[in-house]
């Protein structure tokens, strides 16, 4: 479910020896399955661990996960990373804003998780994203972009080199895609 890298474990232990006996960490998600969604740790101190509580193990360290995160969890990893800026704890779900979905899910279902959990995260360095408004029954994926590209000029380019080429590559079934945003160039469009 979740991952901790070793140098991460280290860097929690030495935390969690300034704290309480027997205190270990929380793992969550606020506003799971949300556009809003935020993942967390924070201490969890004994009195804390509560009867439906995920424990998962990793050395001396136990993690601690309420039953509404733990399906938004899959796939996260806790890291310690030191770059030139210093260091610090990183912590990636990328499942938070949408649920892992199984290969015997609706179409619909797994291209918006796929919408949610590959291209979104690439367009949000533009301050961007992408939603899937239906698909056609001619097996076109109808399209609406937001944030940044709105109103972006590069956007045309953004859907047929980049989304639609992952699009058709993931899921074969599909012809297309097409976009059905009504852009509007405004302050916030990432490339005008």
């Amino acid at each position: 479910m979740i991952r901790m890298t070793d140098v991460a474990q280290r860097h929690v232990a030495k935390l969690l020896a300034n704290q309480e006996p027997g205190t270990q960490i929380r793992v969550f998600v606020i506003n799971a399955g949300t556009a809003n969604a935020e993942c967390g740790i924070s201490y969890c101190p004994p009195d804390a661990v509560k009867a439906l509580d995920t424990e998962l193990k990793f050395g001396k360290i136990s993690a601690y996960i309420d039953e509404l995160s733990v399906p938004y969890l899959q796939d996260a990893e806790i890291d310690f990373v030191t770059d030139k800026f210093g260091s610090q704890l990183t912590f990636k779900a990328p499942n938070a804003k949408m649920r892992k979905v199984n290969d015997d899910s609706s179409l619909i279902e797994r291209v918006e998780y796929f919408l949610q959990s590959h291209i979104n995260l690439q367009l949000a360095g533009h301050g961007g994203q992408v939603t899937l408004i239906k698909i056609t029954d001619d097996m076109l994926a109808i399209l609406q972009f937001g944030g940044g590209c709105n109103g972006c000029s590069m956007v045309d380019y953004t859907l047929k080199e980049g989304i639609e080429k992952a699009l058709l590559k993931t899921f074969p079934e599909l012809r297309g895609a097409r976009d059905f945003t009504e852009h509007q160039r405004g302050e916030y469009s990432y490339y005008s």
